[in-house]
């Protein structure tokens, strides 16, 4: 399995996505068809449509923190999918395998090409990104391609858009929570056992996820006195901004954003200014965070304290460097003993308070959210790894940090609940249940390309799925929800989501500065 590239996303050179490899290789090399459940065995040939199923995961039990999280069990759901396609599709016959990565699927492929006897493939991505359809598309037989939701949605959606941007003839796919979707996606394999092309059953899986999408529905958003910035006075202010980047133990400086400047700093300085926070408000603080949550799960008192002083001391450095956000390689340092507590409320905090706290040291998405923050005078912006489900016409965006004041420091709140970080159900992290019936505004900004990334959508809705990052926004695009699946190879997989209609503000701050707006939905 290849990591997933931090020069899309994370900047991290040790990631969620990518630490359970470190760890895991030797079970990892177990997989594909060893150690079978009783559905993995061979079929017998048949004059049935026969295709391969392949479940691109790290295990069939999660042995590490990952999406959906560790220790899940994916073998009932493994067994759910094959048992429902194999009742409902007359005709099929389905080859379950599982593999981890390029090496394992490549030599499925090399024994299914000398068997000559697999009409096509169906890969359903667990895990985010083993690196398994790749393989599979060069075959050059039809492909399916299945985002298990919650689970392998990050890898899903880049490897569909580089499959989009480069125009590969035989991979369809299917991004839905409704089962029936899968299976007629599936039905249409039929096509070229009866005579027909691979462009014929890419066509078909398209017309059956557009068919299967529900038209949109009413986007009449609830009032929203939103006022912004004059774009001439937030470009002053981000010019007298500061960024904190904590992504190892070196410092220096980094390119500016949109006049951002982005400083670096060591691990060391983090864990110091933890170290020091003053104990009595950190327990103080503390106290503030579980009398305000709706509920305290999973995380201890002592944990709650730990975080606190986190917050107090990201805060301090904030004030000794004159910056007014941060954002810190919060698993790459907890897991490597640099830091000792999550970041996760102190983000939490500071973006209540018109301050950013950015995860991962995704210093683009940081700089998204204090350019936003600033020229909404104060709504925070909310880091996502969103998940797109046709079967809803939704995107979902999913993370373990969210602000619980959408409208800024004098807005209203929401309530929250305090839950152990999803992945590892460790340390402690956020889910906010945020307000439904407004339009938002979803942003990266690239200093690089000159580029703004946006698109707009309306929120119904808050998930409280298990599986992966604590807070789940769920919204329908404003736009076409078959363009939203275009631009995540180009643009990793983070966005930046805030509360307000931002379409003129954002296409006049883009004018201010030379730069285009790729409108992706």
């Amino acid at each position: 399995m290849t990591p997933y590239p931090t020069s899309r996303c994370t900047g991290c050179p040790l990631n969620r996505r990518n630490f359970l490899l470190r760890g895991s290789a030797a079970a990892a090399g177990t997989l594909g068809i060893l150690a079978a459940p009783r559905w993995l065995g061979a079929a017998e040939t048949t004059g049935k449509t026969r295709i391969r199923i392949l479940y691109a995961l790290h295990a069939a039990e999660q042995p590490g923190p990952d999406w959906p999280n560790k220790g899940f069990d994916f073998k009932p759901v493994m067994e759910r999918i094959n048992s429902t396609l194999t009742r409902e599709c007359a005709g099929f016959e389905f080859v379950p395998t599982l593999a981890s990565g390029e090496a394992q699927a490549g030599k499925i492929l090399d024994e299914d090409r000398a068997a000559g006897n697999i009409d096509g493939y169906l890969v359903y991505q667990m895990n985010a990104w083993n690196r398994v359809v790749q393989t599979m598309a060069s075959s050059g037989k039809p492909v399916l391609f299945a985002d298990f939701q919650f689970g392998g949605s990050g890898g899903f959606l880049v490897f569909t858009a580089e499959f989009l941007r480069h125009r590969v003839p035989n991979v369809g796919f299917v991004a839905s929570s409704n089962i029936n979707d899968l299976i007629q996606a599936v039905q249409c394999f039929q096509l070229v056992k009866q005579g027909g092309t691979v462009a014929d059953f890419v066509a078909a899986t398209a017309q059956v996820r557009r068919k299967s999408t529900p038209p949109p529905g009413n986007l009449t958003a609830k009032p929203d006195a939103l006022k912004c910035l004059p774009v001439a006075e937030c470009l002053g202010r981000l010019k007298e901004s500061k960024l904190l980047a904590v992504r190892d133990q070196t410092a220096g400086t980094e390119a500016s954003i949109a006049g951002i400047t982005v400083q670096r700093i060591p691990f060391a300085a983090l864990n110091e200014a933890w170290a020091a926070a003053d104990k009595d408000e950190s327990r103080a603080v503390a106290e503030r965070w579980q009398q305000a949550a709706e509920k305290v799960e999973g995380v201890t008192r002592e944990t709650l304290e730990a975080s606190a002083a986190m917050y107090l001391g990201m805060k301090k450095l904030l004030q000794q460097h004159g910056a007014s956000g941060i954002t810190v390689n919060c698993l790459g340092g907890f897991y490597g003993n640099h830091i000792h507590a999550y970041p996760c409320l102190g983000f939490h905090q500071l973006n209540n308070e018109a301050l950013v706290g950015g995860c991962e040291c995704d210093v683009r998405s940081a700089a998204t959210m204090l350019i936003g923050s600033t020229l909404t005078q104060g709504r925070p912006g909310y880091i996502s790894d969103p998940v797109i489900d046709t079967a809803k016409r939704q995107i979902i965006y999913a993370h373990c940090v969210a602000s619980n004041r959408a409208f800024g420091p004098q807005g209203e709140t929401n309530p929250f609940q305090i839950l152990t970080h999803s992945e590892d159900r460790q340390g402690a992290s956020v889910r906010s249940l945020l307000p439904t019936g407004y339009l938002t505004t979803t942003l990266e900004f690239d200093q690089e390309r000159q580029e703004i990334l946006f698109h707009r959508a309306h929120a119904v809705a808050n998930d409280p799925d298990d599986r992966a990052c604590r807070t789940k926004l769920c919204a329908e695009p404003v736009g076409d929800i078959e363009k939203l699946f275009a631009e995540w190879d180009a643009w990793g997989w983070h966005r930046v989501t805030f509360y307000g209609d931002l379409k003129e503000p954002v296409h006049a701050l883009a004018d201010a500065l030379g730069w285009k707006v790729l409108e992706e939905a």
